[in-house]
């Protein structure tokens, strides 16, 4: 049973982030006239589904673990280069429908349009949280500077107000640990108000293993401060539509550029390759994060389907991004890479993706102690 309330949640938020990313895809063929056979949630046999007016199968497969939008004509979506070829398969009226007689931009817009939906599903929900449920803006005021730490070290006092970390404006009590642990640098810049004045001091934090609010192992940068709302009082305010919005891009453009920044962090062998996950974390954190209740469920949806557009758009075959890394070639060159070469490509991507599944479950296994 407690496997169940691990399990059903995290099928239902991979089949919303899913549904919404292939959505995006199929938006974007329909908009430029391409044929769309199948619509799929999960892979593998068919559980069920149905045809549309237009042709197209929606279905839900055994395996619900990713989908995939399957345009007319193709065996794989993105895989054909040599046109001429295609051309002579079809009659006129079906060559219309073709993915690849599309001008360039159409393509990449409707590979580019799956990421996107991610991006927006999270703006969504992150507005509709502020406009229901209220965003909180509680001044941050430093309650107390423990000895010999970091903060005290560096010269931060009691009673001072925190307005930026790293140049990021602190608007809540709640973003305090949030921009100190999503810091990539040696180095954070904090700014306060003390004395009405502003004043820059530069903080070393120090990493230390606890566990984090869901009970979880992980790795933490603390600086050795407590935090408590100025004149003691929470201030939760519910956001028009306008700042809702507002709010909701900046929260999705600050996941992104720190995602980006720890993935660039990797790249250079710095990066704490511990805290990549893969489907079994993915699902534990949803269960557990579900448990408290409607909106925390939806905020953890609204992060999985960032991470999920993201992944999508790195230049890697077999991925959007590698799609659209193509048609950069093609544009450059005036003819899109040969078949084979395309071929040839997918075969790396795979082995990066695999090569990556497999990483990430070991980190996996590793975190529910059974490796």
């Amino acid at each position: 049973m407690e496997i169940l309330n691990f399990i059903l949640p995290f099928i239902v938020l991979l089949t919303v982030v899913v549904f919404i990313h292939e959505y995006g895809h199929y938006y974007f063929a329909r908009k430029y006239g391409v044929g769309v056979t199948d619509f799929s949630i999960g892979f593998g046999r068919e559980l069920f589904g149905f045809n549309d007016k237009q042709g197209t199968r929606w279905k839900f497969c055994l395996i619900p673990l990713g989908g995939y939008v399957k345009f007319f004509g193709d065996r794989n979506v993105f895989s054909y280069a040599e046109q001429k070829e295609i051309l002579k398969k079809y009659n006129e009226v079906d060559q219309k429908k073709l993915f690849v007689v599309k001008p360039l931009y159409q393509r990449s817009l409707i590979v580019f349009g799956g990421p996107l939906a991610n991006f927006l599903l999270a703006i969504l929900i992150f507005s509709f949280i502020y406009m229901f449920v209220g965003k909180d803006f509680t001044p941050a005021k430093i309650a107390e500077v423990q000895v010999d730490s970091p903060a005290y070290k560096s010269g931060l006092k009691k009673n001072d107000i925190i307005i930026s970390i790293n140049d990021n404006k602190v608007k809540s009590v709640m973003e305090v640990p949030t921009f100190i642990n999503t810091s990539t640098k040696e180095v954070i810049k904090v700014i306060v108000l003390r004395n009405d004045k502003p004043l820059n001091i530069n903080v070393k934090p120090k990493e230390i293993f606890d566990k984090d609010n869901l009970g979880n192992k992980s790795k933490k940068k603390i600086i050795g401060i407590k935090i408590a709302p100025l004149n003691e009082e929470f201030n939760r305010q519910r956001l028009g539509p306008a700042k809702a919005i507002y709010y909701a891009s900046k929260e999705t453009w600050f996941v992104t550029k720190t995602t980006m920044e720890f993935v660039v962090l990797m790249f250079k062998g710095k990066g704490d390759t511990s805290q990549l996950g893969g489907p079994i974390r993915i699902a534990k954190i949803t269960g557990q994060v579900s448990q408290y209740g409607f909106i925390a469920f939806l905020s953890i949806m609204a992060y999985i389907s960032i991470s999920l557009g993201l992944i999508n758009l790195f230049p890697i075959p077999l991925l959007d991004g590698g799609h659209l890394m193509f048609y950069a070639i093609e544009k450059i060159l005036g003819r899109p890479l040969s078949q084979k070469t395309q071929e040839g490509f997918f075969r790396i991507g795979l082995f990066l993706l695999l090569s990556l599944m497999f990483f990430t479950t070991i980190n996996d296994l590793k975190d529910l102690g059974l490796f």
